[in-house]
């Protein structure tokens, strides 16, 4: 029987452990597993609650920090110096797992042992409402090769993981190290693209692997200027795994062109999106525009660039009420609705 150790961090979320704690070790039945709850000098009850559930099972361990270490330090803590498993797992204290996830993921695993994590779709769920239904019965897997995974990261700029749904390979894991303290927002991304770097992907198809819950403490952003800082964030992550894994992409410079060009397109987007929704009081268009010029100093000659400079001579005022006389903006809103689409049902 394949083992697992999940590793658990907490700040302020003890109300919610006992139902993240309960869906790893009373709905995986198949693996042998451990978990590990982090508090990380949570200044409420907490660590009182995560003693608690210790106190009732002994498959659960708490560590306690006297100190605030971070997120980050708090991850590594329990994925480089405590986890033991064949297999481990990072799980919020506020997500909980489907029924079955880590027994799919582990036989997915134990079958292909090229691939270095499995991963599956998660479900997102908005706070105080209910779980949404989630399918339990995988119709197959795959393993896709890292550097094809890896690639399709790049030419996309974006990830594909919310991070609950993975399970990872302890020994890749060690080989790889942990997350990296310069990226507290996309140290996920950079960590799933360094892991493909070093092994192959397997992806879990027609079940739903983690519970991923939304609220306003989540550390993502919806805001306009949190966007900017999410592209930002990105070109980090990414500028860092050219760095750290280089010499492992045979094409790192094509791969470098390619995700910049993408995210000073995604920029440039957003700053010419905002003209046609009367939002440019809102949108930092011009400090998109100075992103879009860091990732790529031919920027100008983007297809996004030449709408933007459209929409700045019609103007703020008259654009939202002239959309329908702009090709571009028609096209956006059908993009936008297949981006949509394609979203819901992607897996990579």
């Amino acid at each position: 029987m394949s083992t697992v150790s999940v590793v658990i961090p907490c700040y302020k979320y003890g109300h919610f452990l006992a139902d993240c704690v309960s869906s790893v070790l009373d709905e995986q039945d198949g693996v042998d597993v451990r978990v590990l709850v982090i508090d990380d000098a949570s200044p409420d009850d907490s660590a009182e609650v995560a003693r608690k559930l210790a106190a009732s099972d002994p498959r659960i361990e708490v560590h306690v920090h006297e100190t605030n270490k971070g997120h980050i330090a708090t991850y590594n803590e329990g994925l480089l110096e405590w986890a033991d498993g064949d297999y481990v797992a990072l799980l919020s204290a506020d997500d909980r797992l489907v029924p079955g996830a880590l027994v799919r993921a582990a036989a997915l695993l134990d079958t292909h042992p090229e691939a270095g994590f499995a991963y599956g779709r998660p479900l997102r769920f908005q706070h105080g409402g209910p779980l949404p239904p989630a399918r339990t019965r995988s119709t197959g897997s795959v393993v896709y090769p890292g550097q094809w995974w890896l690639e399709r990261r790049f030419r996309e700029g974006t990830g594909c993981i919310t991070s609950p749904e993975v399970v990872v390979r302890t020994s890749l894991q060690r080989t790889v190290g942990g997350y990296d303290p310069a990226l507290p927002h996309a140290g996920d991304i950079e960590m799933w693209m360094r892991l493909a770097a070093h092994a192959d992907v397997g992806y879990i198809r027609g079940a739903d692997q983690a519970f991923y819950r939304v609220h306003g403490d989540n550390m993502s952003t919806t805001d306009f200027g949190g966007q900017l800082d999410d592209l930002r964030q990105r070109l980090v992550a990414f500028d860092s795994v050219l760095d750290k894994c280089g010499d492992r992409l045979p094409h790192r410079d094509r791969l470098a062109e390619q995700v910049h060009t993408r995210l000073a397109r995604y920029a440039l987007r957003r700053a010419y999106r905002a003209y046609d929704r009367g939002r440019t009081d809102v949108v930092p268009v011009e400090a998109c525009v100075a992103f879009a010029e860091e990732c790529l100093p031919g920027y100008r000659a983007l297809p996004e660039y030449r709408a933007l400079r459209l929409r700045r001579r019609i103007g703020p005022a008259a654009m939202p009420y002239l959309q329908p006389l702009v090709w571009s903006a028609v096209a956006d809103r059908g993009r936008e609705w297949l981006w949509w689409e394609s979203w819901k049902r992607r897996g990579i």
